[in-house]
């Protein structure tokens, strides 16, 4: 357990860190956590309120334990943390996929505000970028050559996004070049999330463009999500990192999905043709 000395300062910071640590255990009690962070009892329990509130954690007498993970993987400051070099790996391919000049859309993903990421580099200019993601609002707000346009709409703390009607019908105003969307789940050739009121935006996102594309780490292979958000045949390539399991592949190949394989830290790869680039489906 790591010293007073060592723990993050600051309100945000130790919630944050707690979030962390919560998560990465499962559980812990409030007097762990008052001595990991040095503070007091009623300090903790103040910032364990809060993380509930957040939806991140759940309190019980005595502690606190993780959400089950449909709650938490929403929580925005969870999703940053997590699949951190496979996102990238696939967002640094999906940059590749944008040229100057191009109106895109990011939706509300960690995996896109990667791309949002690189895009401050300003390599790719002059660009117009459309998304409703507080975090990507605030990387670009500032980069030149970018012409940036927020979606408003009903602010959603746990997501950092705006949602809602008034969100979508901005987004059906729009005509894009291409939109970068991910999703919480993909199964049986269907893309999948969680809530209800984030799959319309997602739908709108989507009618919204010229060109889709789909971009998700390998453990969304492995999840379940409630809402069904569109065919993976409604994009028009998928982008996933190498950690994906041979049996998933091909279940994306039997659906003949369109898709591609990113390694990550690397270039991409395909099993019977190594040296260069290729596309499935």
């Amino acid at each position: 357990m790591s010293s007073a000395s060592n723990a993050p300062q600051g309100p945000a910071a130790r919630q944050a860190a707690m979030a962390e640590q919560v998560l990465a255990d499962g559980s812990a009690t409030a007097a762990e956590l008052a001595e990991r962070f040095g503070v007091s009892l009623m300090t903790i329990h103040r910032d364990l309120d809060e993380l509930e509130r957040q939806g991140i954690v759940r309190k019980f007498r005595g502690g606190v334990t993780a959400q089950p993970s449909g709650v938490f993987e929403s929580n925005v400051q969870y999703r940053l943390k997590t699949m951190r070099a496979e996102k990238a790996a696939v967002a640094g391919h999906a940059l590749g996929l944008i040229e100057p000049g191009m109106a895109i859309m990011l939706d509300d993903s960690t995996s896109t505000l990667e791309i949002a990421r690189r895009l401050r580099l300003g390599e790719v200019t002059p660009l117009t970028v459309v998304t409703n993601f507080l975090e990507a609002i605030n990387l670009l707000a500032d980069q030149r050559g970018i012409h940036l346009m927020a979606l408003g709409g009903d602010y959603d703390p746990l997501h950092s996004s705006f949602l809602g009607v008034s969100c979508v019908e901005a987004i059906q105003a729009l005509r894009v070049d291409v939109c970068f969307a991910s999703t919480s789940a993909v199964h049986g050739g269907y893309a999948y999330h969680q809530e209800q009121h984030i799959v319309s935006v997602k739908r709108a996102m989507l009618d919204s463009a010229a060109r889709t594309v789909l971009l998700i780490d390998h453990t969304k292979l492995a999840r379940a999500a409630l809402h069904r958000v569109a065919p993976l045949s409604r994009f028009d390539l998928l982008l996933i990192d190498d950690g994906a399991p041979a049996d998933a592949l091909r279940d994306l190949d039997e659906h003949k999905v369109r898709y591609e394989v990113c390694v990550t830290g690397g270039r991409m790869i395909r099993p019977e043709s190594r040296d260069r680039p290729v596309t499935h489906g």
